[in-house]
């Protein structure tokens, strides 16, 4: 009997996490990262283009380097890796578009609106 009970409770318990987590996930309108004020929408057009353009190499789940660094954490960071200068949109712009002898540039690659978009994904890792 208290066998019974227990294990109706476990499962009352599992249905109940489930409903939960599935609630939450369904809320609508977009939602803010960061100071930026970005949409999720508009950090998820950007994870798409760095997945397609830039993942290739850059880790997002780790700041140790691939063929570039890693970019986890580098919006905390505060300062490029490679040449110690502060990281803003505008000069994360700059990087992209132009590279370096480190890294080619993207400026004809990107088109402005996903430019704007893989920024505001870089800065949430």
């Amino acid at each position: 009997m208290k066998r019974d009970l227990a294990w109706l409770v476990v499962a009352t318990l599992a249905m109940a996490s489930v409903a939960l987590a599935q609630g939450s996930a369904s809320k609508d309108g977009p939602k803010k990262h960061g100071s930026n004020g970005a949409s999720s929408e508009a950090v998820l057009r950007g994870k798409r283009v760095f997945d397609k353009k830039c993942a290739v190499c850059h880790y997002t789940a780790s700041g140790a380097r691939k063929v570039g660094p890693g970019l986890k954490g580098m919006n905390k960071r505060g300062t490029f890796s490679a040449n110690g200068n502060k990281i803003t949109d505008e000069s994360l712009k700059a990087w992209i578009e132009n590279g370096n002898n480190l890294m080619p540039p993207f400026k004809d690659v990107l088109d402005a609106e996903e430019l704007k978009n893989i920024i505001r994904y870089v800065k949430t890792l």
